[in-house]
Order: structure tokens, then sequence, then C-alpha cells
């Protein structure tokens, strides 16, 4: 990944889409934060997601409300539907991916990376016994889970700490952990360097 300068405007204001999963507790606090005017977002120009929402999702309804498009693209191993996302977020500054799912794509991993990078971090962290739980966001490559890290939070855990206790406390750390990147990468305080490294201001 090359370095990259950028000049920012006075007041930059950016234009994201929004790649979602079937868990929307990331999305729906990013959508609150660019409706409170937490974020250096002016607009979110869709929403798109591999899971069917119902019509009467708080989500839908939600983005209904705002005039945000929400596209259901249904993927399979044999088709992801690239080129019809492409299409989708081509007048896009980045792209934000709210949970797993070039131009600068911003993930949020429920682990702490690189350990734990499977689809079920909580429970590999319950049978570790590990005593810190986190949150990683990074910049998506090829390589799954292996981008250059952004930020990390972390929460300390104890033999006391169920599983449910697990994933409700990485829930809660991806969603503060995506937006401080978000902030961060909107105020340009985030440059990339070499291959798997990032320096944030």
């Amino acid at each position: 990944m090359r370095s990259v300068i950028r000049v920012p405007a006075l007041d930059p204001k950016y234009k994201i889409a929004v790649l979602a999963a079937k868990q929307d507790h990331c999305l729906i606090d990013l959508l609150h934060g660019w409706q409170d005017r937490r974020l250096s977002v002016d607009i979110i120009t869709s929403v798109i997601s591999n899971h069917y929402q119902s019509p009467e999702n708080e989500v839908i309804r939600f983005l209904e409300m705002h005039g945000v498009p929400y596209h259901y693209l249904k993927t399979t191993a044999e088709n992801k539907r690239e080129e019809e996302i492409l299409e989708l977020v081509q007048n896009t500054d980045f792209l934000v991916l709210a949970r797993s799912y070039g131009e600068d794509i911003i993930n949020i991993h429920h682990g702490l990376l690189p350990s734990f990078s499977s689809s079920n971090p909580s429970k590999q962290a319950v049978d570790a016994g590990v005593k810190l739980i986190g949150a990683t966001s990074h910049f998506v490559t090829e390589r799954l889970a292996a981008g250059p890290i952004i930020e990390q939070m972390v929460e300390r855990v104890s033999h006391r700490d169920k599983l449910q206790s697990f994933v409700q406390k990485s829930e809660n750390l991806e969603k503060q952990c995506l937006t401080s990147v978000i902030r961060s990468y909107c105020e340009l305080r985030v440059l990339p360097i070499e291959e798997k490294n990032t320096v944030v201001f």
C-alpha cells in the first residue's frame, strides 16, 4: 500500500457508502452519528447488504426517512456481485464495511487482530481464556482481516464473563472503534505507510 498525502479543504465533507452485514449494531450507530453530525460525513450515498431486511426493520425505515437508498444484493461463493457493488459506490469518497463483507475501504472486525480472525472471535476468546477482548478497524486488502490496522479498542474480561458477555462487550467496542476511525479518516489523520502499517495523528 502506498503512502498518500491528502490536502484537506477548510471544512471537508465526505460521501460514503456502507456495506452492511446481518448484524446491524455498527450500522445503526454510524447512521445516528451521521444524523447527529458527529462525523464529517455529508452524504451516505447508499447502504448495501447481502442480507435481506424487512421493510418494517428500523434500519430500513430510518434510511427511507432520510432518503438513503438501500440495496439488497444476494451473494454466493460463485457470485460476489462485485461489478454491481462497484457501480453503486462509484461516486463515493470511501467505503465503510459495518462488519465483514484500490479505493479506501475501512472494515470493523469484532476481535483483536491478528488474533481471533475467524467469523466467531468471541467464542475463540472465551475458549482461550483471554483477559482482554477488543475490536479492530483496518483497511481492506485481498487477504481476509489482514489489512493495515487503523485503530484497536480493548476491554478487560475475567473468568466470570460468559460468551454472551463477551459478545456484548465486543459489539460496544466495535461501535466506538468504527466511529473513531471514520472521524480520524475524515479529518485526514490516517496515513497508510508501507504494506501493513498506518500512522494516526
